[in-house]
């Protein structure tokens, strides 16, 4: 025989409250208004008769689905699982549902995938597949859709985002880099429509001039788009075109170990013949031969806060323009693929230093 359905009524009669009460205690959101004792006392209760919630019935009296989309460029760069899982987190805190989306943002196929979370009637969306200038966003906000932009941010000033210090990242790669003796640098800048890309670059000519590096225009090559094959076909023209560079700077740890790779296809030791360092220090760079010199990003609290600033966003809040557009600090991890170059490491063993 089929199970009939457990409904807020068999809840509410289970406790002895009446059914608005286990209502409020069931939905995260209206919960502080129950105490306690009694909220708890209702959770266990449907948890025993195995409630679940009946969403249809729930979209049809609020006009909302609990289901939020989040977008990102690549499921298989390991960047993304924990900023997803941080954001999943956070949603299922509130009962909220996210709804994964895989795509490029210049994929045929972009506008169409945010287009069918916009018609499953997503609540929110958290996009991290965006360019500077996006068109496919416009309509998602023209639709009174609440979005937020995670680890990339759109030239809208309006779209709320949370990003990681990409100047300060830079900087302290630079820093590092001058303390080990090093004066003429590639960097293989990420691709310019996005705001990384974009960022990454600017910090890089912003600083190092002032910390003594050569500013030559052609030790910049830009890629594009930020993966491995990308980051070899960059190392390559270096190679083969730029003379008397000791180290890579590259905007991504992706790009960076498709540089180690060329290198190593070249016979060039990293760090031993050219230094490389990432940006991101995602999962495993620690456990690559050299392990990377990166710099790290709270991934999983980038998520975290996004999916925060989202779900204040659905419950009616107006931040500040600060408050629209988080920052979050970022750390330089030294590793293995960064050290002196050569000619200053012989020069230093010679005077015995």
């Amino acid at each position: 025989m089929t199970r009939r359905r457990t409904t807020l009524k068999d809840v509410a009669e289970a406790v002895g409250v009446h059914v608005s009460t286990v209502s409020r205690a069931l939905n995260p959101e209206t919960r502080h208004f129950i105490r306690p004792e009694v909220a708890a006392t209702i959770l266990d209760a449907a948890n025993r008769l195995s409630y679940k919630p009946n969403a249809a019935a729930y979209s049809l009296r609020t006009k909302r689905t609990r289901v939020i989309g989040v977008v990102i460029p690549d499921i298989a760069n390991p960047v993304f699982p924990p900023i997803i899982r941080g954001i999943e987190d956070v949603l299922s805190e509130h009962g909220y549902l996210a709804m994964l989306v895989n795509s490029e943002p210049r994929s045929p196929r972009h506008a169409a995938a945010v287009a069918a979370l916009q018609a499953h009637g997503i609540d929110g969306l958290v996009m991290a597949s965006l360019e500077r200038n996006d068109r496919t966003i416009r309509s998602v906000v023209e639709d009174g859709i609440p979005v937020v932009t995670v680890n990339r941010r759109t030239e809208n000033p309006d779209v709320a985002s949370v990003t990681n210090d990409e100047g300060s990242g830079i900087r302290l790669i630079l820093e590092h880099l001058k303390e080990l003796g090093h004066s003429r640098v590639v960097n293989i800048a990420g691709p310019q429509s996005i705001s990384t890309g974009k960022a990454r670059f600017d910090a890089f000519e912003r600083h190092r001039g002032g910390l003594g590096f050569d500013t030559d225009p052609d030790l910049v090559i830009f890629a594009d788009a930020l993966n491995e094959a990308e980051g070899e076909r960059c190392a390559g023209i270096a190679l083969d075109s730029i003379e008397g560079f000791s180290a890579i700077v590259a905007a991504n740890d992706q790009l960076a170990i498709g540089a180690v790779s060329l290198l190593r296809q070249r016979g060039v030791a990293c760090p031993g013949g050219i230094s490389v360092t990432g940006f991101n220090d995602m999962p495993m760079v620690d456990r690559f031969d050299p392990p990377l010199t990166t710099v790290r990003v709270q991934q999983y609290e980038v998520g975290r806060r996004a999916a925060e600033i989202l779900l204040g966003l659905l419950q009616g809040g107006e931040p500040t323009r600060d408050g629209l557009h988080v920052v979050m600090p970022v750390e330089l991890i030294v590793r293995g693929s960064t050290a002196r170059p050569a000619g200053r490491r012989k020069a230093r063993l010679a005077t015995g230093g």
